[in-house]
C-alpha cells in the first residue's frame, strides 16, 4: 500500500482538515484510502474514521518501535495511506512526523498556512526541505498543500514561487465551515463535530488528486512478523461510549484475534457483561460524571473488582476506578472506588509526554522488572491515600505522583499511561487473566 505523510509547519496549521480533504478527494477519484495518524492521538483518528471507510492506524516510533510501526502500517488496507503528522514536521523528541516518514520511507507533503503569504509560502517550504539535509534526516519533502489559500492571483503566486523539486498539490480554501471545535484534550471527536459534506467537497475539488496519488510510495516491509496470535480462553468486556472512547484500533484487533470480545456502556448504565476481564480505555469521564455516578455500572464494576475480576483502566479508566472525580466546577462525583484515590480536574493540562515505566512487581500488563512504553496526556491529578499501592516506577514521564504510575488493588490495575499493543502489554494482560481463571 502506497502512502504519503502530511506534515505541518507547526501545530494548528490545519493538518486534520487537509487530511480529511485529501481523503475525500482520493476516494471521490476511486481510490480506497487508509487513514493514519503519526503520534499517540485518539481524536484526529476519529475524524479520519468519519470520512474514510476504515479506522485510522496509529504510527508512533516510541510506542511501537520502528518495526512495530511498519507492522501496524501494513495491517491497514486500501490503495493509498494518508498519514496525518503530529505538531510541526520536526517537533517531538521521541516520534516526530519526520521520524515516522523516515522510518516508512514515505514522501512528505507539507501543509503551509498561506492565508497571508505567497512567495513566503515557497520560502517556508524550501526551508523545511533543506533543514532535513542539515540535520541528516533522510526524508523527501515533495511539495505543499496551501492551507487557507484563495484561488486566482493568490494561488498562482504561490505556484510561481515554488522552486524546482517542490510540487504544488493544491489548496484548501478559507472557510469557516472547515473549522473543527476544540476542547481541553484537543479537537472535539469526529462524531461530535463532523465537517459539512459540501465544504469538504469544495476543498477536495481544489486539490491535485492524481498528483498526490502519483507521489505516494510503498514503505518497506517489517523485518520481523507480529507476535503469534495464539487464542486464550478469555472474554474481555470493553467499555465503549462517549466517556470511554480513547482506544487504538490495533488494541481491539488484538483482543479479537486472541480472545472473545464484548462491549458495554457505563454511561448508559449497561450491566457488566459476563466476562473474565474488563478494559476501561481513556476518554472523557469528567464530561459524563453525572451519568456515571447515577447509572450504577461503576458500582457493580467496583464490587466485581473486590471479588477478584481483573479490571484494566487507562487514564479515563483510572479516573473511573478511583473513589471520586471532582470537576473544574468543584462538583464531586462518586466513582467505582476500586483504588484509594481521588481525582480532580484542572483548567490546564497536568502532563503531556511519552512515558516509560518499569514494573516493580508482576502486574496485569508487565512482569516484574519489565519496562513498557506509552503516552500520557491528562488534565486531571490524583491524590492517593497512604495505603495506595503502585505497580510501576516512572523511568520517563510524570505518572501519578511524579515517581510512580499504576495503582493496583485486588487483581486490577489503573494507569495514566496509554499503551499500544505493539508493546506486548495487552498480550500479557490476556495471558495473565487466562492463567488466573
Amino acid at each position: 500500500m502506497n502512502g504519503i505523510v502530511l506534515g505541518g509547519v507547526s501545530s494548528g496549521v490545519g493538518k486534520t482538515v487537509a487530511a480529511l480533504s485529501i481523503t475525500r478527494a482520493l476516494e471521490s477519484a476511486g481510490y480506497e484510502v487508509q487513514p493514519a495518524k503519526a503520534g499517540p492521538d485518539f481524536i484526529d483518528p476519529s475524524h479520519h474514521r468519519a470520512i474514510a471507510s476504515r479506522p485510522s492506524r496509529t504510527l508512533d516510533c516510541w510506542l511501537e518501535g520502528a518495526d512495530g510501526l511498519r507492522r501496524n502500517y501494513h495491517r491497514g488496507a486500501g490503495d493509498i495511506c494518508v498519514v496525518e503528522g503530529v505538531m510541526g514536521v520536526y517537533d517531538g523528541d521521541c516520534s516526530s512526523t519526520a521520524l515516522v516518514a523516515e522510518t516508512l520511507e514515505l514522501p512528505v507533503v507539507l501543509v503551509v498556512d498561506a492565508k497571508a503569504g505567497m512567495e513566503s509560502v515557497a520560502a517556508t517550504a524550501l526551508g523545511f526541505r533543506e533543514y532535513a539535509k542539515t540535520i541528516g534526516r533522510d526524508i523527501d519533502v515533495a511539495g505543499i498543500v496551501a492551507q487557507r489559500a484563495h484561488g486566482g492571483r493568490h494561488e498562482q503566486g504561490i505556484r510561481d514561487a515554488l522552486p524546482d523539486g517542490l510540487e504544488y498539490f493544491g489548496r484548501i480554501p478559507p472557510s469557516s465551515d472547515l473549522e473543527i471545535p476544540e476542547r481541553h484534550l484537543g479537537l472535539e471527536m469526529g462524531d461530535e463535530a463532523a465537517l459539512p459534506t459540501a465544504a469538504l467537497r469544495e476543498a477536495a475539488e481544489s486539490l491535485r488528486t492524481e498528483r498526490l496519488a502519483a507521489t505516494a510510495s510503498e514503505p518497506p516491509a517489517p523485518e520481523t512478523p507480529s507476535r503469534p496470535a495464539e487464542p486464550v480462553d478469555v472474554t474481555v468486556a470493553v467499555a465503549s461510549d462517549a466517556a470511554f472512547c480513547f482506544r487504538y484500533p490495533a488494541t481491539i484487533e488484538r483482543f479479537r484475534e486472541r480472545a472473545d470480545f464484548v462491549t458495554f456502556s457505563p454511561v448508559a448504565g449497561d450491566p457488566v457483561p459476563d466476562c473474565d476481564a474488563i478494559y476501561l480505555p481513556g476518554g472523557y469521564p469528567e464530561l459524563h460524571a453525572d451519568e456515571l455516578e447515577s447509572a450504577g455500572t461503576l458500582d457493580e464494576l467496583g464490587s466485581l473488582a473486590v471479588d477478584g475480576l481483573a479490571v484494566l483502566g487507562e487514564c479515563g479508566g483510572l479516573m473511573a476506578m478511583s473513589q471520586s472525580l471532582t470537576t473544574t466546577g468543584g462538583e464531586r462525583h462518586e466513582m467505582a472506588g476500586i483504588f484509594p484515590a481521588d481525582v480532580t480536574m484542572h483548567d490546564r493540562y497536568q502532563s503531556l509526554d511519552h512515558v516509560e515505566l518499569e514494573a516493580t512487581d508482576g502486574t496485569l500488563t508487565a512482569n516484574a522488572g519489565e519496562r513498557i512504553r506509552g503516552h500520557e496526556f491528562h488534565y486531571s491529578s490524583v491524590e492517593v491515600d497512604g495505603d495506595a499501592r503502585f505497580a510501576f516506577e516512572t523511568v520517563r514521564g510524570d505518572g501519578i505522583d511524579g515517581d510512580h504510575d499504576g495503582l493496583t488493588a485486588y487483581e486490577s490495575l489503573g494507569t495514566y499511561v496509554h499503551v499500544h499493543p505493539e508493546s506486548g502489554a495487552f498480550d500479557r494482560f490476556l495471558e495473565r487473566v487466562a492463567t488466573t481463571n
